[in-house]
């Protein structure tokens, strides 16, 4: 069973696409009585037309997730357009901790996907309170910017998702470090195909893009972070192995210890199986650790 902590637009978005990829029944769960039955019930309907054979169930209870094999949260509140994600540190800390003790009662064996903002900084958050192996505890976000970063280069080159390789490592947010250097076309590097300016153009567009959608549409991004939480969740249940951009714990890789941050993982039924260790160039290395520093600093102002 997979459970979805957070039945707002992320949380269903995410059920759905689970759903879709018919990788087990799903209970959502939130703490808005009717909610969560409501919306399940509406994806039951969707599931019966789609011929999905999945069980969807709404709850606002937290024995009702016992047997989950992974747990996602999305609970928290959302991103203003004036807000960074760091803004939300505090409240989504209370948040994160009190479905943490949910999840520890209920789910003990469970893998938990994080998906609230600040996100690294709630991933730490999460593993911190659940007391769960680091393995275990996980955050999502590195598939949702490395898609923005694919979007804006097929934008411009017309040519298909398939054919473009790229990586994403760091903070998610503002001093996220995009990786052009490591991003190809077929077998080719970037720079053969765009020149510096208009890199380093796209790179700033994608940084800006979690922006730009809340801007443009009046709240935030559910569409694309469902597909990739639901991408992330099928490598856990499946044992795809699949090496996924993911916030995982660093202790001692890239030469970073006790701290959540996106870096390439190998994921599996054992939650994050392996840290692919990159080969950074000086100057990324450098964003690396000026990225890494900005969540050590979120991590200091949260009231434990």
């Amino acid at each position: 069973m997979i459970t979805v902590v957070g039945a707002g637009r992320v949380g269903t978005s995410a059920a759905l696409q689970i759903a879709m990829r018919e990788l087990g029944d799903i209970t959502l769960l939130d703490i808005i009585e009717g909610l969560p039955q409501g919306e399940a019930l509406d994806l039951n309907h969707a599931c019966a037309i789609l011929d999905l054979d999945v069980d969807v169930r709404g709850t606002n209870d937290y024995k009702d997730i016992e047997g989950s094999d992974v747990v996602v949260v999305t609970a928290g509140i959302v991103r203003k357009a004036d807000m960074t994600r760091l803004d939300l540190l505090h409240k989504n800390s209370e948040i994160i901790r009190s479905v943490a003790k949910g999840i520890r009662e209920h789910a003990p064996k469970a893998k938990v996907l994080v998906v609230t903002n600040p996100l690294d900084v709630m991933t730490y958050v999460m593993w911190k309170a659940t007391g769960f192996e680091s393995r275990r505890v996980m955050g999502f976000s590195g598939l949702l910017d490395m898609g923005r970063f694919r979007y804006l280069i097929r934008e411009k080159l017309g040519v298909s998702y398939k054919s473009i390789r790229s990586m994403v490592i760091g903070e998610h947010g503002d001093s996220m470090v995009l990786l052009p250097r490591l991003t190809f076309i077929g077998a080719s590097p970037l720079s053969s195909f765009m020149d510096e300016s208009v890199i380093n153009e796209r790179v700033e567009r994608t940084r800006k893009a979690g922006a730009e959608v809340i801007k443009l549409k009046g709240w935030s991004a559910h569409h694309a972070p469902g597909a990739g939480i639901a991408q992330m969740v099928e490598a856990l249940v499946r044992d795809t192995k699949e090496v996924i951009p993911t916030s995982a714990y660093l202790d001692g890789h890239y030469g970073v210890k006790d701290v959540y941050t996106v870096v390439p993982c190998v994921l599996g039924a054992g939650g994050v199986e392996k840290i692919v260790e990159l080969q950074l160039n000086d100057a990324e290395k450098e964003l690396f650790m000026k990225s890494v520093s900005v969540i050590r600093e979120a991590i200091s102002q949260v009231k434990w």
